[in-house]
């Protein structure tokens, strides 16, 4: 059933059609494009589970699966990674890659038109980049310690782009930073004024730079969807009066 979703969702998209949907925008973009790019024209009706796609392209569809990809070997390197560096351990790495790349649910998942894959590659990427950027404590404010920072901050955003539940990573990045800024205030070496560029620098990368990102997606969604749809009467008359074949459209409506 979710396939049926989802990929009604792509379709839209391609179709420019507008729609209301409770999740927020980022992953369904993501399958639109992907079916767009692989030649997919928007006409499948997606009506019911099961149904036979025959001639129309959904192979791009299911493979933002392309997130298919990312999933498989890029979260792996994550993992790994992730493991390299918590446990410094290069067989515990290596066996939790390879428990990763043969899980039967990771591979099924991986198989149909979801959002989890695209989710779970941003939820990787979040706790990845953490890590990474409480590897660099010992050097602040250098290149790669911005680079991980912002990462962590673009890959909150995704996150919670794809689906809200993004929001319990965005809870454990968070309480680490909760820790790392106390850790740093109870530092007698360090000054108010290098504890208040670590806070600034936190809040411009984990609050705002996220933020911006996620305004940015529905600037985005609202920009390509321009035609009526189904989701029009979520709305009112005014931006229903901005789309495309609406009965409104571009009606003198007075406030």
């Amino acid at each position: 059933w979710d396939e049926t979703h989802f990929g009604k969702m792509g379709s839209y998209y391609i179709n420019r059609t507008f729609f209301f949907d409770v999740h927020p925008p980022l992953g369904k973009m993501l399958i639109g494009l992907a079916g767009y790019l692989s030649g997919y024209d928007g006409t499948f009706p997606f009506q019911k589970p099961g149904d036979r796609y025959e001639q129309h392209n959904y192979v791009g569809m299911r493979g933002v699966r392309l997130c298919r990809l990312l999933l498989s070997w890029l979260a792996s390197l994550c993992l790994s990674i992730q493991m390299l560096e918590l446990s410094k351990s290069l067989p515990a790495a290596l066996l939790t890659a390879f428990i990763l790349i043969f899980d039967t649910g990771c591979i099924t998942l991986s198989q149909y038109i979801l959002l989890d894959p695209i989710l779970m590659f941003f939820l990787m990427g979040a706790v990845l980049s953490m890590v990474k950027c409480n590897s660099c404590a010992d050097r602040p404010f250098s290149a790669s310690w911005w680079f991980w920072l912002s990462l962590t901050g673009v890959s909150l955003a995704g996150a919670m782009g794809v689906k809200f539940v993004g929001l319990f990573v965005v809870l454990l990045v968070g309480l680490n930073t909760i820790y790392d800024l106390w850790d740093l205030l109870g530092n007698l070496s360090l000054s108010l004024v290098m504890f208040g560029k670590h806070l600034l620098a936190r809040v411009l990368c984990l609050i705002i730079l996220p933020l911006a990102l996620y305004t940015a997606m529905f600037a985005v969604h609202f920009a390509v969807l321009n035609r009526s749809g189904p989701g029009d009467g979520f709305f009112s008359s005014a931006f229903q009066s901005q789309l495309i074949g609406n009965n409104l459209h571009n009606v003198s409506i007075p406030e």
